[in-house]
């Protein structure tokens, strides 16, 4: 409850987790058929970079700042990010940058729908603001691992959910194991795409294993290192895991996640992209 995002907008793990985003909205919206799309962690919806608190970390320059700054050479997924991170803003002059719950709002159709939930009770005021009057939109105020249990299955049958949690907690990575055994036996087709950070990598590979060891098929770990992990105190990277990941996502992130490495890493990170599980169980 005192995790503000504000602090970390624009970062370069938003700017790994909003391409992946878009890449899945993408990949829904090549059907007709409505889809269904549950933000788990919303935060506000929308960012002010010139804000005190964005400022007195300044994350977003060495993250979408630096995207921006190269999109010339970026793939083509990466400028369509750059575009609608544009389009929040006039002009040449930037300070806008849309959280999760605005990149949505802007890529679904008319006949889809997707509910934001935020737990704090400041930010969730503030998002109901951002996301206005919208009959596709349904702004939520509860824990994120019951919003699941509540929104799943949707009526749609097809659709993503993120889950981004602050990890203020020491459990985080266990809660998220036992949500997705639980979200798997609800909705089995959905995707699911659960945002972490990497400070120690042996704690991660535990988790990796124990995810693993679901039995759940079609599970795919991506992370990004900005550093090498030799301080495990310290955030070195952040990774994705995602279940039932559109089979295009991994050509297109071996594409797009090499950019990055060197836009925003100076070709001091790397990235690493594993299957937790095949494609049954």
């Amino acid at each position: 409850m005192n995790y503000r995002h504000i602090y970390h907008a624009g970062n370069f793990a938003d700017v790994i987790k909003h391409i992946v985003l878009m890449r899945v909205l993408d990949y829904l919206k090549q059907k007709d058929k409505a889809f269904f799309v549950l933000d788990t962690h919303a935060g506000i919806g929308i960012y002010d970079l010139d804000a005190d608190q964005a400022r007195r970390t300044a994350e977003a320059d060495d993250g979408i700042v630096r995207v921006m700054a190269h999109a010339d050479t970026a793939p083509d997924a990466v400028r369509a990010y750059v575009d609608l991170v544009r389009g929040f803003n006039r002009g040449d002059e930037w300070r806008t940058y849309p959280g999760s719950p605005a990149i949505t709002h802007s890529l679904i159709r008319d006949q889809d729908r997707m509910v934001v939930n935020e737990l704090h009770p400041d930010d969730v005021v503030t998002l109901e603001h951002h996301m206005g009057r919208d009959d596709r939109v349904r702004v939520e105020h509860m824990d994120a691992y019951q919003v699941m249990k509540a929104m799943l299955p949707p009526p749609e049958r097809r659709g993503m959910v993120l889950v981004d949690p602050p990890f203020e907690v020491t459990d985080e990575f266990s809660r998220m194991t036992k949500a997705l055994i639980d979200a798997h036996k609800r909705w089995a087709t959905g995707v699911y795409a659960f945002w972490y950070p990497i400070k120690d990598p042996r704690v991660i590979a535990r988790w990796h294993n124990d995810l693993a060891d679901t039995g759940i098929p079609k599970i795919m770990a991506v992370d990004f290192m900005t550093r090498p992990a030799s301080d495990a105190t310290r955030l070195n990277g952040s990774g994705l895991v995602l279940m039932n990941a559109p089979w295009t996502l991994e050509s297109e992130l071996n594409t797009i996640l090499p950019w990055l490495v060197s836009t925003l890493t100076k070709g001091a990170g790397s990235f690493t992209i594993k299957h937790l599980t095949g494609e049954s169980s």
